[in-house]
């Protein structure tokens, strides 16, 4: 029997205790890794060679999206299985851009998990049926938006910056995190900024809560109620929990 090998991305130590239990209750999935953050994710990706990684969309320090995005460039032939609470047009959008093979609602996983995977492993993409029920009809629509994430005209690497920025981070712990020079760190800085026409760091952290690069109870400069910003059709409060499997 071909046993699929999985990497754990999620930065609950619940969450990832409970998708462990769950698949190696099975004959032919077997955990390899874990990891609690999307450079982790990368970087253990990149040294265990899983077939499938479950990532959740909410990772700190690099979101979910742009840690597919880095995996996919890095090591193609893995598959990346997105979980998230959020089923939005614009996160289900991103992922997919970004190169992950499926994307699951946690709050139902558990029934379809176990299928995508196996799915996903053997070069299928898989969606919760919700996500795929509403994006056929946008389709058989002509509705269906493409390219319209408020952050699409960002790098990766200007992503990267904007969500340590929003997470509170200085210059000197991003050139730390990122293996770069501070000066490096302020370029980038700099030109997101230009490219945003945005210059207040409260500004910066708002826009990345609203466009999902960010979890608003990661952005400590922004209280609850005043994230909201209408970009990209989302214009609603931060959830500042999650609920686990």
């Amino acid at each position: 029997m071909k046993i699929i090998t999985v990497l754990l991305a999620d930065d609950h130590t619940v969450v990832r205790e409970g998708l462990r239990r769950l698949l190696e209750a099975t004959d032919d999935i077997a955990v390899i890794g874990e990891a609690e953050n999307g450079y982790r994710a990368v970087a253990e990706t990149r040294r265990l060679r899983p077939e499938v990684v479950l990532m959740d969309i909410a990772m700190p320090l690099l979101n979910g999206v742009e840690a597919a995005r880095r995996i996919g460039k890095e090591v193609p032939t893995i598959k990346v299985l997105i979980l998230s609470t959020y089923s939005d047009h614009q996160r289900v959008q991103q992922a997919v851009e970004a190169g992950a093979a499926g994307y699951l609602m946690k709050q139902t996983a558990s029934k379809n998990l176990l299928r995508a995977i196996r799915e996903t492993c053997k070069g299928n993409g898989f969606f919760s049926p919700a996500i795929a029920r509403r994006s056929f009809k946008q389709w058989r629509n002509g509705d269906a938006q493409s390219n319209t994430t408020a952050g699409a005209a960002l790098t990766w690497r200007q992503t990267e910056v904007l969500q340590l920025i929003a997470e509170g981070h200085s210059n000197k712990q991003m050139a730390a995190l990122m293996f770069v020079s501070i000066k490096t760190v302020e370029k980038h800085r700099q030109a997101l900024m230009v490219k945003l026409d945005i210059h207040e760091t409260a500004t910066l952290t708002r826009y990345a809560v609203s466009t999902g690069v960010v979890e608003c109870h990661r952005a400590p400069s922004v209280p609850v109620m005043a994230a909201q910003w209408p970009v990209g059709g989302i214009d609603k409060p931060c959830r500042t929990t999650e609920p686990t499997i």
